[in-house]
Parts: structure tokens; C-alpha cells; sequence
């Protein structure tokens, strides 16, 4: 896999580029999207194309090669510091007069900036200044492994699990105003791919509101009541949450929401500064749609985790470009555990009060051995059932719930995709085939679709899940490609969707049946459809890429 790994962007631009310029050349090969039962002439060709790359034992690159330009839809499960590769933060730790502790191997803040040549930040003793690891390269080095899953192997009290975590406090530090600059890194790799769109989870500037939360404790536990393995059942009522509620709002939350939306539209507004998006230099990287999702950290104390939750239900309210909120943070904390529940009732609560806010949650990120074997009986069907989770990310614990089959047919029923992230739960869980829980997702009609999690940290893209996924679990082109079509049709973004029964891609709704999914534009009654829904116009869009993919192959 590490080859698979190492192909250059020069190869992914230069097959997207081909791809591109097939493509007013083919329309007339494009299929019609009422779709047939069977394989489109095109799709036969991209079968035959898929299949003789995977069995290329001659050319181990052949299969990502050709899944690079392959059109993936969406990446829904991606943390914005996690994305971003060790290199980027090492440059801009330089730009902001950083230090560096060799020792811990990561950041930490200067003391001053010298008056007196030569310029730069004021270490502390043993610290050197992060310009001049730039100058260094065995500490250079250090510091992408230690930032990174690059080149780890486990040790004696040192799990992946350990690294992958500890990579977030060592590269954090860095100002706030490089998201923009993020935001741009990681659409320009989506692009390179055949990505079109983006939910990205982020975490504003929120610690103002510490003395708030902090003033209002939480209620207490009154005397005599029982007490569960998980904790008290205080905060969990109605009139307690609306108490706290009515508190926060009173106490200044709603200032911090104006806050926190203009940091995340500031960050969007650089990265197309940055892409020249508007004009006529524009990148590629522009055609690429970013939202947001509210990070929520959950392996805090009750009232901040209400807080920062009241607080993103807030924004996605507020503001479009904040489209769902999530909770973080290692899900095998003490506190992410034993306050799961009263979490899923702070959710429950709250998406009745904001019922058009949507609902993404990490639950089963589990593995046995790591929690109690208790522990892994009750995260992803509390997380449907209580916290009105649209989306699972990770949900690799599925199979040790109680009632596995029947949490499989509820998650089927109700629609709840499953956000699948098979290089994060290798190097986080240790979780491989035959131990996944993906071939029993898709056995169930459980809605899913790949994701990177954190492509920066894990050293990966999209492209290599892809990879992975045909690799390891045998999927063929036709799968891969209802993974793609998966990823727009539970995107958080506004509108309907272009297919007529959900998850069903088989019949597109009646005002586009027969239209030709390319440039020339289709009749009145479908352009009504697709300027009146974002979700069906980038449902629209994948399907002429994968018209125009398909065409292009012999």
C-alpha cells in the first residue's frame, strides 16, 4: 500500500486534464439519466478498465492511476487540522515566529521577538526557533513523523491509537489565520482527485464563554438517587436543559455566534482569495464546494460540551456555510464514555429546539479491548436512536451492539449513512478485514460511502481509500461508484435530491428523466430543479463526470 501511496500529482493532474478535454468530444455517448436496469454502455468500459488495472500484477500503480480521475462525490468525514500534512504547519510555524521543543518535538510559543539582528522569536532554553528546522533535516524529519503516522510502529505502552491523537496538541499553536490557508491545501487535493465537495469539521475560537459555563456549573444530583455505571441522570430533564439553556443565551452565548461564524466565513473568504475564485485566474481548485461542520469536544465536563453544543446549534442556524455539527475527541475517553449518554440527551434536546440543524456523530469508534466490553454495546444506537444522527462516522463497533442485525435493518430503514474511514481505523483501532464491519454494512442496505478522517495525519487521500476499499474488500467499480453517489446524496448541503426514491440511483426525479447530464443545458423544468437545490445541482454535476470518465476509456 505504500507504493500505492507515492504516485505523483503530476500523473493525477494529467489524467484529469485528459478526462477534460474528452469531454465535448463524447456527449453524444453520454447516457440519458434515466438509467437502465444493467450497466450503461459506459460503465461496461469502466468495469473492463477497473478490472484489468486490479489484476495488473505487473503495474501495482495501474488501479490508482485509474481511480484518481475516477469522480468521487464528497469527503464527509474530514477534520480540517487532521487534513493538512506536517510539512504545511512546519512552514507556517516559521511564519509566525514559533519555537520548537526537540525534546517533546512539538510547538511552542516564543518569548519575545528580538530586537537586535539577527530577527526571529526568543526560544526558551532548549528550544530552538521553528524558522530554523527548516535548515535541519533530521529534526525536520522528527517532527513529520511526530506529527504524522509516518513511519510509526507501535511499542511497548505506544499504540497508534497514542500517536495518532497525540499528533493534535504537538502541531497545534499555530494561528488561527492560517485556516484559509488549510481550506485551500485541501480543496487543491480534492481537485487533483476528482472531488467536488467538501464538509469540513472545524472548531472555532469558543474558550470566551469558559467563565460562563463555568458560573453555571451543572445540577446537582439530589440526594438519593440512584446512580448508574455511567454517572448521575442529572441534566437530562427537559427543565434542567431549558434552565441552562435560557442561562447561556442570557449570559452572552449569542455574542460568541457572531464570532464564530465570521472566523469560519474569514477562513472561506482566504482560501478564495487564495484560489482567485471569481476571476479570470481562477484555480481548479475553486470548483470545489467546502461546508462546514461545529466540532464539538466531547471529552469535557457536562457544561462545557452543552455549552459548545447550544453554541453550534447556534451558528448552523446563523450561518449556511455551517451545514451540521459533530462531536470529537477520542470516543475511549473517560468522559466521552461515561457522559455517552447524557450527551444523547443534550442532542435529543436540542435538535427538537433546532430541528433544521443537522446531525453527524463519531460513535463506534471501538474496538475490543480498549473500553469494556460494555462499552461497545450501546454508542451508534443511542447515537441513532437518542441524538438524531443522520450520519455515523466510523461505527466500527456495530457488530458487538446489542442486537447488531436488528441496529443494521433500523440504520437501513431509516437512511443513516455510515462514514467509512478504513486507513484511520487500521492505525487508530487496528481494525483490517476480516474484522471491518463494512461488508455487514452493505450486506444490511446500510447507506455508505468512503472518507479520509484525517488524510494529513494518516498520510493519505481519497484516492488511496478508494484504492484500498477494491483492494482489501474486493469492491468493484460499480460499488465504488454508488459510494460516490452515497456521498452527495447524504451531504448536509440544502435542497432535494436529484433521485427519486433515497439511496435508490436507479430514477432520477421526473422533471430531469431523458436530460443528458453535461454542459448543454437541459430543459426548463430541470433547470428549475437544479437551481433550486444545491444537493441536486452537485448530484447533477457528478453525473457528468462520470459521463465524461467513462467515455474517456477505451
Amino acid at each position: 500500500m505504500s507504493r500505492i501511496c507515492q504516485v505523483s500529482q503530476r500523473l493525477r493532474r494529467r489524467a484529469l486534464t485528459s478526462a477534460s478535454l474528452l469531454l465535448l468530444s463524447t456527449l453524444a455517448l453520454m447516457p440519458a439519466l434515466l438509467l437502465a436496469q444493467g450497466p450503461t454502455p459506459g460503465e461496461q468500459r469502466a468495469v473492463r478498465a477497473f478490472d484489468a488495472a486490479r489484476t495488473d500484477k505487473a503495474n501495482a500503480l495501474a488501479l490508482e492511476a485509474l481511480l484518481a480521475r475516477m469522480p468521487k462525490g464528497g469527503d464527509l468525514h474530514m477534520h480540517l487540522s487532521g487534513a493538512v500534512y506536517a510539512e504545511t504547519f512546519l512552514k507556517e510555524a516559521a511564519a509566525d515566529n514559533l519555537c520548537v521543543n526537540p525534546k517533546t518535538l512539538s510547538f511552542a510559543k516564543n518569548a519575545g521577538l528580538a530586537k537586535d539582528p539577527p530577527a526571529g522569536p526568543i526560544c526558551a532554553d532548549g528550544n530552538v526557533p521553528a524558522a530554523s528546522v527548516l535548515q535541519n533535516q533530521r529534526l525536520y524529519d522528527a517532527l513529520v513523523d511526530a506529527f504524522s503516522m509516518r513511519g510509526f510502529v507501535p511499542s511497548a505502552g505506544v499504540s497508534g491509537h497514542d500517536q495518532f491523537f497525540a499528533t493534535f496538541d504537538r502541531f497545534g499553536g499555530l494561528d488561527k489565520s492560517h485556516a484559509g490557508e488549510w481550506l485551500d491545501e485541501v480543496a487543491t487535493r480534492a481537485v487533483a482527485q476528482n472531488e467536488q465537495y467538501l464538509e469540513v469539521m472545524q472548531t472555532p475560537s469558543f474558550f470566551e464563554l469558559a467563565p460562563l459555563w463555568n458560573s453555571l456549573g451543572w445540577p446537582a444530583t439530589p440526594a438519593g438517587a440512584r446512580i448508574d455505571s455511567e454517572g448521575d441522570a442529572t441534566g437530562t430533564s427537559r427543565a434542567e436543559l431549558d434552565a441552562l439553556r435560557t442561562k447561556l443565551l442570557a449570559g452572552g452565548l449569542g455574542e460568541e455566534v457572531a464570532l464564530d461564524a465570521k472566523e469560519m466565513d474569514d477562513a472561506l473568504a482566504t482560501r478564495k482569495r487564495i484560489e482567485h475564485c471569481g476571476e479570470v485566474s481562477a484555480v481548479a481548485a475553486c470548483t470545489v464546494k467546502i461546508r462546514y461542520l461545529y466540532q464539538v469536544l466531547r471529552a469535557n465536563p457536562p457544561q462545557q460540551v452543552f455549552a459548545q453544543t447550544l453554541l453550534a446549534f447556534e451558528v448552523a442556524s446563523a450561518d449556511p456555510n455551517v451545514v451540521g455539527l459533530n462531536f470529537v475527541q477520542p470516543e475511549d475517553a473517560r468522559l466521552s464514555m461515561s457522559e455517552y449518554n447524557r450527551q444523547m440527551h443534550m442532542l435529543d434536546y436540542l435538535q427538537r429546539i433546532y430541528p433544521k440543524v443537522h446531525i453527524s456523530l463519531h460513535a463506534g469508534e471501538l474496538a475490543p479491548g480498549l473500553v469494556p466490553p460494555d462499552g461497545l454495546k450501546f454508542h451508534v444506537r443511542e447515537a441513532v436512536e437518542l441524538g438524531h444522527a443522520e450520519r455515523i462516522g466510523h461505527g466500527v463497533d456495530v457488530m458487538f451492539e446489542t442486537d447488531p442485525r436488528g441496529l443494521l435493518n433500523e440504520m437501513a430503514a431509516r437512511h443513516v449513512m455510515v462514514e467509512i474511514n478504513l486507513t484511520s481505523n487500521d492505525a487508530i483501532l487496528g481494525v483490517v478485514p476480516p474484522h471491518h464491519p463494512l461488508p455487514e454494512y452493505r450486506a444490511a442496505h446500510v447507506p455508505v460511502a468512503l472518507s479520509t478522517d484525517d488524510e494529513g495525519v494518516s498520510r493519505i487521500d481519497l484516492t488511496h481509500e478508494y484504492v484500498r476499499a477494491a483492494m482489501e474488500y474486493g469492491l468493484g467499480y460499480l460499488d465504488l461508484k454508488a459510494m460516490a453517489r452515497t456521498s452527495l446524496e447524504h451531504s448536509f448541503l440544502p435542497g432535494e435530491s436529484l433521485w427519486q426514491k433515497p439511496d435508490d440511483f436507479t430514477r432520477v426525479k421526473a422533471a430531469c428523466v431523458g436530460q443528458a447530464a453535461g454542459p448543454e443545458l437541459p430543459s426548463a423544468k430541470c433547470q428549475a430543479l437544479l437551481k433550486s437545490s444545491e444537493r441536486t445541482a452537485e448530484q447533477w454535476e457528478l453525473e457528468r463526470r462520470f459521463a465524461a470518465f467513462e467515455a474517456s476509456l477505451p
